[in-house]
């Protein structure tokens, strides 16, 4: 057991025990030594976790403290850690500056053998990262995919020509390079993806297309699983 799930552990034994509890006792249910519990005690006594006792007496948790109501293991706080790195290299300004304040709040909200976790710098997720789009804020598209408004774009294809389109999003993909607009094109009539480097002017259209997003990506989805199929055949 690692040793920030075994402080945990620990919190959790002292917090349901009715009476002290020795070290011994706690090694037995965790499967380790004695010392290796004084040690894990002292360490949390040093985190001003309320833990009172002493050897040979047994440990109590003070009256009063509480845990925190989002309770993560190790490996959950770990893939939460690793997502928001990952975010990091997205084009996505908005959602980076949300990630920071995502790794604040979870910090101050577990215990602190968990919170050592978000600061410890020991997982990281390498590779480029994405530059922001320079005509359209992902943040306005993320709004519309979630309003399911229309937006209006001025957009460049791959062989340079500009068309105004007009678009239902119903979805956004990060790539290493850049991020795909999905959304249903009225021009095309058609699911299409848009680059988001390529386009050139987007404004939130005056349109809505509420109660049709679910039906839109199904169809999207459909679409995929179509293909898939087909490159299998």
């Amino acid at each position: 057991m690692r040793k920030a799930s075994r402080l945990f552990e620990i919190i959790q034994i002292l917090r349901l025990a009715r009476q002290p509890v020795t070290a011994a006792q706690i090694a037995a249910q965790l499967e380790v030594t004695p010392r290796s519990i004084y040690r894990d005690i002292a360490e949390l006594q040093a985190m001003r976790v309320p833990v009172e006792g002493g050897r040979g007496i047994g440990y109590i948790l003070r009256p009063g403290f509480t845990l925190p109501p989002l309770m993560l293991t190790v490996e959950e706080t770990e893939a939460i850690v690793l997502s928001l790195a990952l975010l990091e290299r997205t084009g996505d300004t908005g959602l980076r500056q949300a990630a920071k304040q995502v790794n604040r709040k979870i910090a101050a909200a577990v215990p602190p053998p968990l919170a050592a976790t978000f600061s410890a710098n020991a997982l990281h997720a390498w590779g480029s990262v994405a530059p922001a789009p320079e005509a359209v804020d992902l943040t306005t598209v993320r709004q519309a995919i979630r309003d399911e408004q229309t937006l209006q774009l001025d957009y460049r294809d791959e062989f340079g020509r500009l068309t105004e389109r007009t678009i239902r999003p119903i979805a956004l993909i990060y790539y290493s390079q850049t991020a795909n607009i999905v959304a249903w094109c009225e021009l095309r009539q058609a699911i299409r993806n848009f680059r988001a480097d390529r386009v050139e002017h987007c404004d939130a259209g005056p349109q809505f297309f509420r109660g049709e997003g679910d039906g839109l990506r199904r169809l999207w989805m459909d679409g995929w699983q179509s293909n898939a199929k087909v490159g299998q055949v």
